[in-house]
């Protein structure tokens, strides 16, 4: 995912909903033009704003019909992942939330190329984006690599909180799959301490290779194999949401 600098920047504009202060960088180096027709002209036709306080956002809406299912990914990066699932389950309709610009900007380039009709985007923090969902819509939920926020006077920053799970556990059907992934060993252990005592969420694993090996319907991302260019191991997590 993307850097942080560890300064707050304001929530997405257009919605009612007051919304979380957002760590972390919004934009890298300046846009070249094309970049900035993508932003212009493709973004606003896939953006997601979220509605008015109290009021809730409908899938059917969303899409301009009712998808088959519906999956959620926090904090897609580049959307290597989020695109690569859209395009090959075009009969769901998949929501992803990022707050770096660059991110969203390669995002649209892959949306442009491969003719992705099936997802949406917010731009802000996906927390935000739970809030406005109904409960029992998710069927799949994705965190990939999230910021571990290294620091302990930071871990109030990091997204795997227990707020966080039981948000997710009102928004995910009975079985539905939640899918996390990491490479930093004190978030691997904060994430296992939190999930595996959740009384909502089981976890998949019945042996190492579980977890150590990326599943063949998971693909490779920019931020993975970074990951490993630098001699970090990712560690690959699949829980399943209880009745």
């Amino acid at each position: 995912m993307s850097a942080s600098d560890g300064k707050a920047a304001p929530g997405a504009e257009g919605s009612a909903h007051p919304r979380r202060a957002t760590y972390g960088r919004r934009r890298g180096r300046r846009l070249r033009g094309g970049q900035e027709t993508l932003l212009s002209d493709l973004l606003p036709q896939l953006r997601v704003n979220l509605p008015q306080q109290g009021e809730q956002l409908q899938p059917c809406r969303l899409f301009g019909r009712e998808p088959a299912g519906l999956w959620l990914e926090i904090g897609f990066g580049r959307g290597e992942h989020f695109a690569w699932q859209a395009a090959r389950h075009p009969e769901v309709g998949l929501l992803g939330a990022e707050v770096f610009i660059d991110g969203i900007v390669a995002l649209l380039r892959r949306v442009r190329e491969g003719g992705l009709e099936n997802l949406r985007v917010y731009k802000g923090d996906g927390r935000d984006l739970l809030d406005s969902l109904p409960e029992r819509s998710l069927q799949r939920v994705f965190i990939l690599f999230p910021d571990p926020w290294p620091k302990r006077r930071h871990h109030k920053r990091r997204l795997l909180q227990q707020a966080t799970l039981d948000r997710l556990a009102e928004l995910m059907v009975a079985g539905a799959e939640l899918r996390l992934a990491t490479d930093h060993g004190d978030y691997l252990r904060w994430i296992l301490e939190r999930t595996t005592v959740h009384p909502a969420f089981e976890w998949l694993a019945r042996r190492p290779a579980d977890w150590r090996r990326r599943p063949a319907d998971w693909p490779v991302t920019r931020y993975e194999l970074k990951a490993l260019g630098q001699g970090r191991s990712p560690w690959f997590l699949r829980f399943r949401r209880r009745s």
